[in-house]
């Protein structure tokens, strides 16, 4: 069996876990309170952290699931990723409408990625 490989503990979950090649990122979310545009920006940054931990980078990402509190941000959204993933690199993607953990917090994204 291959090895497990667990990253960033926090209080229940690990911010990613890696297995035969594939990294499994939990939601990565902003802080509540700002835009949709500036949660992105910073849950990108997580993004980019974590995948780099797991040896991997946004050209290997396989799938992403975007979670809005409310799809009028969507637009905004797609701004800033489209402006920071090339369409060559562009993975599986959906996105939907969710009621979000706390109040204040408009985006989570969740990452599957490539390591291999």
């Amino acid at each position: 069996m291959s090895k497990i490989e667990r990253i960033e503990f926090d209080t229940r979950i690990h911010h990613a876990v890696k297995h035969n090649g594939v990294a499994y990122l939990t939601g990565q979310v902003g802080t509540p309170g700002g835009s949709a545009k500036t949660q992105t920006i910073e849950i990108i940054d997580k993004i980019e952290k974590l995948l780099a931990q797991v040896g991997s980078d946004k050209t290997k990402i396989l799938s992403a699931i975007l979670w809005l509190d409310d799809l009028r941000h969507f637009d905004e959204v797609n701004e800033v990723w489209d402006s920071w993933l090339s369409k060559a690199h562009a993975p599986a993607r959906s996105t939907g409408q969710a009621r979000m953990t706390q109040p204040g917090m408009l985006v989570e994204i969740i990452i599957t990625a490539a390591t291999d």
